[in-house]
């Protein structure tokens, strides 16, 4: 499986999401997926870091928000705000995905969807909610 071609894909729901502000139902999902051949492997990965997102995503907001010097989550572009948003769930709730691979992932993503300088703004917040993330569990142990 291409995991990045499932995390494009909830990046594709999360930006329809973020517009609408309706999750979608099992028809929205059918349309979807009718649209993009993709294999269920690809469809389920997709599915479940969207909606783990969605379930999140009001923590999410906030521990972006609260590395993100002089930006409101408003303010960002849409798509910056929503690769941020889909790194940052893995960077929170899936410890079995690299945090390496959560940032290069969604720098990549960026580089084919995003504005010139979204790579390195999306690194840069992303790098510090890593670093929140190790000092947590430091924290802990």
């Amino acid at each position: 499986m291409k995991r990045r071609t499932a995390r494009e894909c909830a990046l594709q729901l999360l930006f329809q999401y973020d517009f609408t502000q309706r999750v979608p139902d099992k028809k929205d999902l059918q349309d979807f997926w009718s649209i993009r051949m993709e294999p269920d492997d690809i469809r389920s990965f997709a599915e479940e870091i969207f909606y783990g997102t969605l379930e999140h995503l009001n923590e999410i907001d906030r521990t972006i928000s609260s590395v993100a010097e002089n930006w409101s989550m408003e303010r960002m572009a849409a798509v910056d705000r929503n690769i941020l948003r889909l790194a940052t769930y893995e960077l929170l709730y899936r410890p079995d995905i690299p945090a390496p691979v959560s940032i290069n992932e969604a720098i990549e993503i960026a580089k084919r969807y995003a504005s010139q300088d979204s790579p390195s703004f999306i690194n840069g917040i992303l790098d510090r909610i890593a670093k929140a993330v190790r000092i947590e569990l430091i924290k802990k142990t």
